[in-house]
């Protein structure tokens, strides 16, 4: 499976824009609940105006929100995205801090958020686990558990580290683009013939895609 992720997109990337820590830290916890696609419409040309924490603080809760007000759940993460900010600025110097209890501490980042960081900017082997992630991997029959903290650990305790971040990123791509939830593309998907759950190019109704 993971030979063929890798000779397929052997240095796969995030999706989402951004210039410097702090964005990605911040487009991270905007993305919850809404596509990558979404927010870096939202924020590209204010990040490449050079959007930080001292910006972010200044806009407000309500410059914030007309920022990203296209986005789920604006006015909630308007106004996470200051107080992440000001904590940013007060208690870590302006800097996105490079440890777990460090990042989880700060408002609107949890585990999943601080994995993303922990692999994307300081290369650290981590898994995170979103609704991709679960849905696809468990179609691939590595796990079978009830939560995405069930289903990481069952994940780390699988996967050659080797093949990690990197995974995290096949894992959301091959879920976002081929093994959507409601229409999985099984017929053109690299790994339909060894995919337990691979719907075969014949197979029609509800019973076929329960499978998934």
């Amino acid at each position: 499976m993971f030979a063929r992720f890798e000779a397929n997109n052997p240095n796969p990337r995030c999706e989402l824009y951004y210039t410097t820590d702090f964005q990605l830290l911040l487009s991270v916890m905007l993305s919850a609940q809404t596509t990558d696609k979404a927010v870096n419409a939202a924020v590209r040309d204010a990040y490449d105006h050079g959007l930080g924490p001292e910006q972010v603080v200044a806009l407000g809760a309500d410059g914030m929100l007309k920022l990203i007000r296209r986005i789920g759940l604006a006015p909630t993460k308007a106004r996470r995205a200051v107080a992440l900010a000001t904590e940013i600025i007060e208690k870590h110097n302006g800097r996105v801090p490079n440890n777990r209890d460090a990042l989880e501490a700060l408002p609107g980042v949890g585990r999943k958020t601080a994995n993303v960081i922990l692999a994307e900017l300081f290369g650290e082997p981590t898994l995170a686990v979103d609704t991709h992630v679960f849905r696809v991997t468990r179609r691939l029959g590595l796990h079978n558990e009830k939560t995405p903290e069930a289903c990481e650990q069952r994940l780390m305790a699988q996967i050659d580290r080797k093949f990690l971040p990197r995974a995290h990123h096949w894992f959301i791509l091959l879920g976002r683009y081929t093994c959507k939830a409601l229409k999985p593309a099984c017929d053109r998907c690299y790994l339909a013939d060894i995919c337990p759950s691979s719907k075969p190019a014949n197979a029609k109704g509800p019973k076929a895609a329960a499978k998934h």
